[in-house]
Parts: structure tokens; sequence; C-alpha cells
């Protein structure tokens, strides 16, 4: 979900308002009429919106993939478990308890991971990107980076129409909404289609508000993880030692699977793991986490089917651990 976090460097609003407009682009009504047909929204008010995009040549650079580096928990924990969102995540469970509250009876998710994501994605508002999402999504679709891995323009104008047809069941000005450069929306960093599919009116308010609203952005995140099968009462993981007794090829195979879970406790136990107590209680399956700390000796952990579904926000077991372990401290630091 988090496709940008608060480094995103927007363009000036002198060059948003000088960059190139797609209003005369030949292009766009071939895309109006593709989104018309996903969206049924009026062709004509389509290419009305399009024609107010401009092309902004810092998408395109964001999008590409840096040079790939070495993974280091250690490192990465440091930018998102730290004192500064810690007390942040504290003030805000203390502030919006009710709703946290509200979202765990209703989904089962407990507050603090509701407030580890918000916590990683946004620090509960402060970083929700500065990007014209029009600008983001428009540039994407109609002018993806042709150095890029891989096409993603058809998901990228996929979820453009899912962001008009939002703009327009809630009167939103398409042109007025911030994100990021790849266009997540609000505190939650959704991107439009799942705020079409799982973004909540939690508190009965006049519209769904994921931006401005935190008791939405907290129902709309417990809706999510509910709708990718979040499990009440389950725990997320169990620490694991890997010794160094175990074979390479034993531990290459049981690290296959990555963050999918695909054994149960007995037999990882039978594979020679020495799992605690509470992790052979577990009936369901299980992933074994390699946490790579750069050079040095990497971190594991037993992964469960809602660690799983952590990672479906953000195809990261390192995102994943950020999110629980900053929320579990945000949590403990509100109770002291």
């Amino acid at each position: 979900m988090a496709f940008a976090q608060a480094s995103d460097s927007p363009a000036s609003e002198a060059d948003i308002a000088s960059a190139p407009s797609y209003a005369d682009s030949p292009r766009v009504p071939q895309l109006a009429a593709r989104l018309a047909q996903q969206t049924e929204l009026d062709r004509k008010w389509i290419v009305s919106q399009l024609g107010r995009a401009r092309f902004q040549p810092e998408v395109v650079r964001l999008i590409i993939p840096g040079k790939p580096q070495q993974k280091n928990w250690a490192v990465y924990r440091s930018h998102f478990v730290n004192a500064m969102r810690i007390r942040a995540g504290s003030d805000f469970i203390q502030e919006f308890s009710v709703w946290l509250r509200k979202a765990e009876n209703r989904f089962g998710v407990p507050p603090a991971i509701v407030t580890g994501i918000l916590g990683v994605e946004t620090i509960y508002g402060r970083t929700m990107g500065n990007f014209r999402v029009l600008d983001a999504l428009a540039t994407l679709s109609l002018d993806f980076p042709t150095t890029a891995p891989t096409d993603r323009s058809d998901y990228f104008s996929a979820q453009l129409g899912d962001y008009l047809l939002w703009c327009h069941q809630n009167d939103f000005d398409a042109a007025e909404v911030k994100g990021s450069y790849a266009g997540a929306i609000g505190m939650p960093q959704f991107m439009p289609g799942n705020i079409l599919r799982y973004a909540l009116n939690f508190d009965g308010g006049s519209k769904i508000d994921i931006i401005d609203n935190p008791a939405d952005a907290i129902g709309s995140v417990g809706n999510f993880l509910a709708g990718h099968g979040w499990q009440r009462d389950e725990p997320t993981h169990f620490p694991l030692v890997v010794p160094h007794s175990i074979e390479p090829g034993t531990l290459e195979r049981l690290l296959e699977p990555d963050i999918i879970p695909s054994f149960s406790a007995r037999q990882l136990q039978a594979e020679g793991l020495p799992l605690p107590p509470h992790a052979l209680d577990y009936a369901g399956k299980l992933s074994v986490v390699q946490l790579p700390n750069a050079d040095g000796e990497p971190d594991y952990i037993l992964g469960t089917d809602n660690f799983y579904v952590v990672t479906r926000y953000n195809h990261s077991a390192l995102y994943a651990l950020a999110v629980i372990e900053l929320g579990n401290a945000a949590l403990a630091a509100s109770q002291t």
C-alpha cells in the first residue's frame, strides 16, 4: 500500500502550473472511453477531468525502482520504530481509543495493529504526500516510463478510473486531492481501488473521509485487514532462533515459501527448529521468515496467518514487523 513515504519531493506550485497539460493530448479520448466503460461515468466529464491533469516528470522518476540495496532489518526498523513515532502513536491511541476499540470489536483487529499501520504509513496523517493525485495517476497512465522493469500503465489507468469515481461519488475536486507520487491517498495511504472496496464512513459523518477523519481511517484499515482474512484473537508471529546446526539445505527449503504460511508447528519441530511452547500450540500454518541484516547475522521469526494478512498492505516482511513493533510500542507507551 505504501508506494511512497514522507520523502516525496513534489514539484513546486509554479512547476506544476508550467508542466505540460494533458488537455490537448490525442491519447486522452481513448483513455477516457476506457475509463467510462470501467466506471459508468460520463465520458465527456472524464475528458474534462483528464484535461486538468499535468504531466509530472518527478512522478516518472520516482516510480522507477532505485538501485537494489542490501536489506537491513535493524536499519529499516530504526526508521519506523523510533521515539518520535512511538510518542505520536501513544498520543493517537489515547485520543482515538473509542474508534480503535470499535474497530477491534467489529473486525477483530487490535488497536496496536491499526496504530502501527497509520504510524508507518503517514505518522498519523502528518505526511500524506503532496502530489496532485490526478497528475500522478494521469502521468502513470499515459506516460509510464519505458525504462521501468514492467509496464504498469494498465494498473494505474484502472486506479485513475477508481479515483475519478470516488471523487464523483463524494463531491471531491479531482484536481485538489493530494497524495503520494503513485496516487496513494489519506492517512492509511489507500490506492483509489482500495478506497472504493474498503474505506468506511465509520463515525456516521456526511461522507467517507480517510484524509482528515481519523475515525474513518481507523475503520477503513480494520475493514481492509478483515477483508484479507484477519483472524480475531490470533497472534501475528512467534520468536525463532535458528540453530547453527540446522542443515543449510533444510533451512533453504523452509525459507522457500517466504511469507506464505506453509508448515505446521510439528513439521517445523521435526525439521530441527526449536519452537517456543506457545508456537507449538498454534493450530494454523506458519512461515519461517528471515530478516536480513546486511552482512550481519539475520534475524528470524515464525509468521502466522495474521502476519501474512499484514503483508497484504505492503508485501514485505520488514514492513509487517515494523508495523507490529511500532503499534505494540505505542500501545505500551500509552498505558504508562
